[in-house]
């Protein structure tokens, strides 16, 4: 059995500059890991050429054609509506590609919040037939228009504009674009720093210091206005994120597949329940990014993360262990990525995973070794003087704690954050691969670690938790206030002195619960023939 060093005033060799997470699975920063650049120094494609995967609208508005996304309408259009990619959201990027606009006002927005209905509202690249607007901020459903072409714009906290050098004329820099033919269209945010080109020349710059009213993060969407027919046209779709400025972190949490019946491993549910606490509390200094149902569509997911959360179902199923996640997850780790692990998702195969979740997070569930009772926690002891215990004070839960992990050597590699001594009842199970085996029977009265920090040597920082079985037990402030502080060190932001705060009602936590299970369809009983004749002797 491998014994952890439990911080009592300074953390342990555990803290990793790493920031994965994993849970069965701006502006002022905890130096950790050196910062990680992004995977990719090249654009991404997010649209494949041929069919709108990955994207959703009106299909009786938008369609592919000759390579393009065809917005067009050939009736007078009575709402604006948009065509929204549904493969993630963006932060920091950069966007490029070429459009053609017959008639009409069209329309890039980013950054956006989907209104449901194909009807969003944010900021817009905005674009048009006329020889006005095209290349201007416009902040749809908002402030409307926020910075001319041509103009280069401080928008103050209490809404009020300064103007900065003009870029140009509004007629001059019109002069740069192509009536009804091809034009390319370049958008760069970072922070709140949004810039607009067109064949390459800027024709507007905005910085948003009107914090209750800029964006940081939300949809990418393209429009068609209400109005007169009319039609446009996207295509060579590229798309890059960028490292978030200003101190901020980013965190991307990966939610697996309903596995078990409602209020058990609710993987997409907890990881919304942790982003709006996150949003709420540190709005300025972490990013956080949803992906649902197993693994991410959008090919830039992790680009710019600084930390992953990944809350799924483990063993021969993790999603990790799928093709060659593995690698990229390591190749992550390697530049500093954070990486954590909740509950199912702790453990991996011993052959596959196993080895990569010791460098990354300091220990794994292995089977055989390894079990996972249900039990109530009693006699808690946390890490004092851990950042992932600030404010926290001990608890009882009633969970699937798993324990007797295994750990990496030597013996005080990592910190224990969360132990307790497990009823004696529970090594007292048949054996089998995750109920019970003779070290654990053998140990009755040993305390056990269920959550714990790592530091990587090389940079990077790494946590595992066990418990997170029952969505309910996010209701618990201590448990879920360690669960906060545990994402936010692992992304390398500095954890509030008393800890992250938060509070969730009841209709908060029931919220985006995995629908129940259709019940199961009984077999029909099979009809009887009658009694059989009495035999002929």
């Amino acid at each position: 059995m491998t014994t952890l060093r439990r911080s009592r005033s300074t953390p342990l060799a555990l803290l990793a500059a790493v920031g994965v997470l994993y849970i069965c699975g701006q502006l002022t920063t905890a130096a950790a890991a050196p910062p990680a650049s992004p995977a990719k120094d090249s654009f991404v494609s997010i649209f494949d050429g041929e069919s709108l995967a990955g994207w959703e609208g009106n299909a009786d508005i938008w369609r592919v054609e000759d390579g393009a996304i065809v917005g067009e309408t050939t009736e007078p259009l009575k709402g604006t509506t948009y065509l929204i990619w549904r493969q993630g959201d963006v932060d920091d990027f950069e966007l490029r590609l070429a459009y053609r606009l017959h008639g009409g006002n069209s329309g890039i927005q980013y950054r956006s919040r989907d209104l449901g209905g194909f009807r969003v509202a944010g900021y817009q690249g905005d674009m048009e037939a006329g020889k006005n607007y095209s290349g201007i901020l416009y902040e749809q459903n908002g402030r409307g228009i926020v910075t001319k072409r041509g103009e280069r714009v401080t928008v103050n906290a209490d809404g009020s504009k300064t103007q900065g050098q003009a870029i140009g004329s509004s007629q001059s820099l019109q002069a740069h674009i192509h009536d009804a033919d091809w034009n390319t269209y370049r958008i760069v945010a970072t922070g709140n720093r949004l810039q607009h080109f067109i064949n390459g020349q800027l024709m507007s710059e905005t910085i948003d210091d009107q914090a209750d009213k800029r964006s940081l993060q939300g949809v990418l969407a393209f429009q068609l206005h209400a109005g007169p027919p009319m039609k446009v046209e996207f295509k060579d779709i590229q798309l890059k994120r960028l490292r978030l400025t200003q101190g901020r972190k980013k965190l991307v949490m990966v939610a697996g597949r309903a596995s078990h019946a409602q209020g058990a491993h609710e993987f997409r549910a907890g990881c919304l329940l942790f982003k709006q606490c996150l949003d709420a509390a540190l709005p300025d200094q972490l990013v956080s990014a949803v992906y649902t149902d197993s693994w991410p569509e959008d090919p830039t997911a992790f680009d710019n993360a600084d930390s992953i959360l990944l809350f799924s179902d483990g063993g021969k199923g993790h999603p990790v262990i799928q093709s060659n996640r593995l690698a990229q997850i390591d190749a992550l780790a390697q530049r500093g990525v954070g990486i954590a692990c909740l509950h199912y998702g702790v453990e991996v195969p011993k052959e596959k995973g196993g080895p990569e979740f010791l460098n990354w997070i300091g220990g794994f569930f292995e089977t055989d070794w390894s079990v996972n009772p249900t039990w109530t926690l009693a006699a808690t002891e946390l890490a004092e003087g851990h950042p992932i215990c600030r404010g926290v004070k001990p608890f009882e839960i009633n969970d699937e704690w798993y324990y007797h992990m295994r750990f990496r050597e030597p013996a005080d590699a990592v910190t224990a954050i969360l132990s307790a001594i497990p009823p004696d009842s529970t090594r007292e199970r048949a054996d089998g691969a995750h109920s019970n085996n003779p070290t654990v029977r053998a140990n009755k009265g040993a305390r056990e670690v269920l959550a714990w920090a790592y530091e990587r040597p090389g940079g990077g920082r790494g946590f595992g938790c066990t418990g997170g079985h029952f969505h309910e037990n996010w209701g618990n402030d201590e448990f879920r206030q360690l669960m906060l502080n545990a994402l936010v060190w692992t992304s390398g932001v500095e954890v509030p002195a008393g800890g992250v705060a938060s509070a969730v009602t009841p209709a908060e936590l029931e919220a985006n619960l995995d629908p129940p299970p259709p019940p199961r369809k009984k077999k029909p009983a099979k009809k009887s023939s009658g009694p059989k004749p009495p035999a002929t002797p």
